[in-house]
């Protein structure tokens, strides 16, 4: 839906500019959008990003899917509709913490390519970094650290990504980080230095 439902509404612009906020914070907000199979190291991935960016004393933020789930997407399962309202939903608040100068950090499954495509579109350029968070489906299965394979294989969980539902890899993100055999510290490295490559921090 691309325009809202409700008529007698207006845009309010805000009084402190995105580039302001950038200013005094000293870095830039932007949207890191980790997305990948379940158990590929999103959200490992993306607390050690903000500890890190916490410790340089960059104001960050991790939206997780499952936190996300526990309240403002508890109405929506995982059926392909609300797959792409779960991420629609998102990228409009994602889109809020990147105008508020915060460099936000989200690991989303977000399988659908269109869905991703779309959360970019709402974004200023450059403000939507994509990062493909790439784990071999075996390696995956192995990990498993929520018991989610091992329910999906026994037919517990329907339109589970990567066994009963699809999942389609960004075709051209911003980053690929994979994590098959490649330790956390070398992954995070390889995220940090993309930002700073880029100019969204300081080196």
């Amino acid at each position: 839906m691309s325009e809202p439902k409700a008529k007698n509404i207006v845009w309010h612009e805000t009084t402190v500019s995105k580039n302001e906020r950038e200013l005094q914070s000293g870095h830039k907000g932007c949207t890191v959008w980790l997305t990948g199979l379940s158990g590929s190291g999103k959200s490992t991935l993306a607390n050690l990003l903000e500890k890190a960016l916490w410790e340089r004393g960059v104001r960050s933020f991790v939206l997780d899917g499952d936190n996300v789930r526990h309240g403002l997407n508890k109405d929506l399962g995982f059926s392909p509709a609300d797959r792409t309202e779960n991420i629609r939903r998102i990228g409009e608040v994602a889109k809020l913490f990147t105008e508020a100068g915060v460099l936000n950090v989200t690991a989303f499954i977000s399988p659908y390519r269109a869905d991703r495509d779309l959360v970019r579109d709402i974004m200023e350029d450059g403000d939507f970094v994509e990062v493909l968070v790439d784990c071999d489906l075996d390696e995956c299965e192995k990990r498993d650290p929520k018991g989610l394979y091992k329910k999906a294989r026994a037919g517990e969980i329907p339109e589970f990504t990567g066994i009963s539902a699809p999942y389609e890899a960004p075709a051209k993100p911003e980053l690929t980080i994979n994590t098959t055999n490649q330790s956390e510290a070398d992954s995070l490295a390889d995220l940090i230095g993309y930002l700073e490559s880029k100019g969204y921090l300081s080196s």
